[in-house]
């Protein structure tokens, strides 16, 4: 194991058993973290701080945060505009630029609704993503959302919700989780070598020419979850599926995700469909294939 993976999951369990992170072994380095937050508004701003404040002093030791106006400039560098909805391979290369095991992606801000019935009322949201800048996945995601009269009654809700130190303890669990599984992934990819399996070629390629891709029988639509709605998100997710020689669903990967409850209504919809299989030389033989799903806001 890694000596930055071995160090989140030590962490973390004394955050969960209470023990002080200071009896570590010495010399154990602490994870690199960042918060990145492209908003131009005061509610974006004093929830970013509120995050990085989570990973700060005695409480957070097993972390190091990196300096914001370090990681915007790292991020602006690598291209990145403040999208949550990535590709794996976006994710990684934005990860490396700035130099983190893990980071945070956020935004925020205070709207006023004015609802068909009853009275107008104030909205104060956080968006955040937690994300492995080793496998460039999303680890974690959540919308918190405060509703109040005012709008600084509002914000005052919502960045109260955001401070608990169980909401530290949820993060740094989530990060732990996805350290010991990508550790895992790493150990079965040394000792069981994945299965021989054809990556779909680009249509028109010499290449393709005796090569069917697989079809599936019916083609389902992903349900738009409420979750989504909520936030009124328009995003695109991919998925690499594994199609076996009989036309299963095998391995799923998410490709490109967008949180907000989409990534999962895909796999749970890519798990129900068949196919027919992908052929070579009229011979079926397994394949990877991209699915792209594209969400947009259901009229209103």
């Amino acid at each position: 194991m890694g000596r930055g993976l071995r160090h989140v999951l030590v962490y973390c369990a004394a955050l969960v058993s209470g023990l002080a992170v200071a009896g570590e072994p010495a010399g154990q380095p602490a994870l690199r973290i960042a918060v990145l937050d492209f908003e131009s508004n005061a509610t974006a701003t004093r929830a970013a701080t509120k995050l990085r404040e989570l990973f700060r002093g005695p409480a957070g030791s097993g972390f190091v945060v990196i300096d914001s106006d370090q990681a915007r400039t790292a991020a602006r560098a690598a291209g990145y505009e403040g999208s949550l909805n990535l590709t794996v391979a976006e994710a990684r290369d934005l990860g490396a630029a700035m130099g983190t095991d893990f980071y945070f992606l956020s935004n925020a801000d205070t709207v006023r609704r004015s609802p068909s019935t009853g009275p107008s009322y104030y909205e104060a949201y956080a968006s955040i993503f937690i994300v492995s800048a080793r496998s460039g996945r999303l680890i974690f995601w959540e919308r918190p959302l405060e509703r109040r009269d005012t709008a600084a009654d509002a914000e005052n809700a919502l960045l109260q919700v955001m401070s608990p130190a169980n909401k530290r303890q949820q993060y740094a669990t989530a990060i732990a989780s996805a350290a010991a599984a990508e550790r895992s992934e790493r150990s079965e990819a040394v000792d069981s070598p994945a299965p021989v399996i054809v990556d779909m070629i680009e249509e028109g390629s010499d290449a393709a020419k005796d090569l069917r891709a697989p079809r599936p029988y019916r083609r389902l639509k992903p349900p738009y979850p409420q979750s989504a709605a909520v936030a009124e998100v328009e995003a695109v997710v991919d998925v690499l599926a594994d199609i076996d020689a009989h036309g299963e669903v095998g391995k799923l990967q998410i490709a490109r995700w967008a949180g907000y409850g989409l990534d999962q209504a895909v796999l749970d919809t890519v798990r129900q469909m068949h196919f027919f299989p992908a052929l070579r030389d009229n011979v079926p033989v397994p394949m990877r294939v991209l699915l792209r799903y594209n969400f947009r806001k259901p009229p209103q």
